[in-house]
């Protein structure tokens, strides 16, 4: 059990640097008038955890301390986004349309609303 948050973390902590690092490359490169970083890092996000979602599932059999290691602590501080799109496919997989349309509706609707919500309480304090 401790094996496998020792990969969490070692995974998070590098994720965490890698979105540092090529966010603000990016945003010092091109500029910061629209959040071309973040797009950056949300879009490679993507392609890592869908390559890694192949290999591990139909490519590979590796140690599931190497999928948290990747996936859930490279790929989830790297950036959620990558985890969002992940979730959707797998839904889609299982033919549960609706499932991937609200996981997709909520994440960003009810995110960005929530999202003010926690801005206005901000304001309020």
């Amino acid at each position: 059990m401790m094996e496998k948050w020792i990969y969490l973390l070692i995974g998070g902590l590098v994720g965490t640097a890698a979105r540092y690092v090529l966010g603000g490359a990016v945003a010092q490169r091109i500029g910061t008038g629209f959040p071309w970083g973040t797009i950056t890092v949300n879009l490679i996000g993507c392609i890592v955890i869908g390559f890694l979602d192949v290999i591990f599932e139909k490519k590979f059999l590796l140690s599931p301390n190497y999928r948290i290691l990747l996936m859930t602590g490279f790929c989830g501080a790297f950036t959620t986004f990558s985890t969002l799109m992940l979730e959707t496919s797998n839904l889609l997989k299982e033919n549960e349309f609706l499932y991937a349309f609200g996981n997709v509706a909520i994440s960003f609707g009810i995110g960005f609303a929530a999202f003010k919500l926690g801005a206005v309480i901000a304001e309020l304090i």
